[in-house]
């Protein structure tokens, strides 16, 4: 852990440069500028020894009270709460160990860009997070937030977002997201949705509806009424769609749902049952599987319809179509050998390999940043992740039934979902690469295939 906050303290003195790009910090009646903020040129994602930052979030404070549509305690009552939203964010990924506003003083107005640091330098932070909620004349809110290096007594971040009412949790989000790639040098991923099947109802009779939240269980919202079972639900690349399976008329077909007009369009007609669609990374094509006279294979078809172009055609069952960031290459899972295993195939479905040759591999799919895969081990129904080559296989969950794993949009997270033994209750779960950080998500009923989607537009 101490290499860790070497390594950022270090890159902290090596960057006034940077400092110095985000101006002196402003007055207090002044308001923050939206500044693109660079990553130290460090990482802390290595698994094999890193400990937790100590990060202080007090309560975020209003430039003056006044009643807000967000809150109605007001603005005051509205900045402690986006406060406890960056909080949440921040301790929930492995990496950082913040104390919340529940827990610290508050500090003043004019403390948000002038830190009383002897406050902090004795409560021993290593990092601050200031920042303020600021009503404006139109109705709006402007969000601003700061991040100090305690030690060096100095800013290395700040960021504003002006936003309506409604939209305060994704500037929440964003704060924790500056801070986040500012420490990490990382992408971010907390202002993001996700996208699950909601259960309910007896084991041998459940009901699935589509649902989506936001990438911390809030704003959730159901999407389909449960009449017809839908599965497997992934985001579109650009947020306006979501792609999933539905039992419409007791057959599975893929379906698209347009987000914003509710609008459903059957992505390709046919006597066939389909499965398992996924999005092309530029949202172009579609891949599924489908079964015809005991041969399940993958096919792709244009995300705007029109014919089907068959990828795979050994004996067996191929299923689970995955594409690489680059949109180049396929990961899939088939039983041609015999048990399920994992085979890597250019786009067009030339050059099929295997790439998994322990236990079974099911369910894969490619990280964002292309470096790993990972997918369900269906001998022992743990989540797991290895190279692209196969390699370097390592266990990440160990609970009774865990599958289906899915991308956070920077590939360092990983949702899932788990099965309990004897009940059959679904729950959500994530789970950072180190194994060691697993939470549940709460969910306002059981819930399974989880789908993150991209940070948002």
């Amino acid at each position: 852990m101490r290499i860790v906050i070497s390594l950022i303290l270090a890159l902290g003195i090596a960057a006034p440069a940077a400092a110095q790009d985000l101006g002196a910090p402003p007055p207090a009646d002044v308001e923050i500028q939206t500044e693109e903020e660079q990553g130290l040129s460090g990482s802390v994602t290595d698994e094999s020894d890193w400990e937790d930052i100590g990060i202080a979030i007090p309560s975020f404070v209003a430039s003056r009270e006044e009643a807000t549509p967000a809150n109605a305690s007001g603005t005051g009552a509205l900045a402690t709460e986006v406060s406890r939203v960056v909080y949440n964010d921040l301790r929930n990924n492995g990496l950082f160990r913040p104390v919340g506003p529940d827990a610290l003083p508050k500090p003043s107005f004019a403390n948000v860009s002038e830190p009383s640091w002897g406050t902090w330098t004795n409560r021993s932070a290593d990092m601050l997070v200031h920042g303020y909620v600021r009503p404006q004349a139109d109705g709006r809110l402007t969000v601003g937030c700061y991040l100090y290096d305690v030690s060096l007594r100095n800013e290395l971040a700040r960021g504003g977002w002006t936003i309506q009412p409604n939209q305060w949790r994704r500037a929440a989000h964003k704060c924790a997201d500056m801070v986040f790639s500012r420490l990490t040098g990382e992408d971010p991923f907390f202002d993001s949705r996700i996208a699950y099947i909601a259960e309910t109802g007896p084991k041998d009779n459940r009901v699935k509806r589509l649902a989506i939240m936001d990438s911390d269980g809030a704003n959730h919202r159901f999407i389909t009424t449960g009449r017809s079972t839908a599965l497997t639900p992934k985001y579109s690349p650009d947020y306006k769609r979501i792609l999933y399976l539905s039992y419409v008329d007791g057959n599975p077909r893929i379906y698209i749902y347009d987000i914003e007009t509710g609008r459903q369009t059957l992505v390709t007609q046919n006597d066939y049952p389909t499965l398992a669609p996924r999005w092309s990374p530029d949202g172009q094509w579609i891949l599924y599987s489908m079964s015809v006279s005991g041969n399940t294979d993958i096919y792709r078809v244009s995300a705007q319809g029109g014919p089907s172009v068959r990828l795979t055609d050994a004996p067996g069952i191929d299923v689970g179509g995955s594409y690489s960031p680059d949109g180049s290459q396929i990961v899939f899972e088939s039983d041609r050998s015999g048990n399920q295993q994992c085979y890597i195939m250019n786009a067009d479905g030339s050059n099929q390999r295997r790439i998994s040759f322990s236990g079974r591999c099911a369910t894969p799919e490619w990280s964002p940043r292309g470096d790993q895969i990972a997918f369900t081990n269906s001998s022992t129904f743990n989540v797991s992740v290895m190279d692209p080559n196969g390699r370097n296989v390592r266990v990440l969950t160990r609970g009774w039934q865990d599958e289906a794993p899915t991308w956070a949009p920077n590939g360092r997270i990983i949702q899932f979902f788990r099965t309990e033994r004897g009940s059959g209750d679904t729950a959500l779960y994530q789970v950072d690469l180190t194994g060691r950080n697993e939470r549940r998500l709460q969910t306002p009923v059981d819930g399974s295939d989880p789908a993150w989607g991209p940070i948002l537009p």
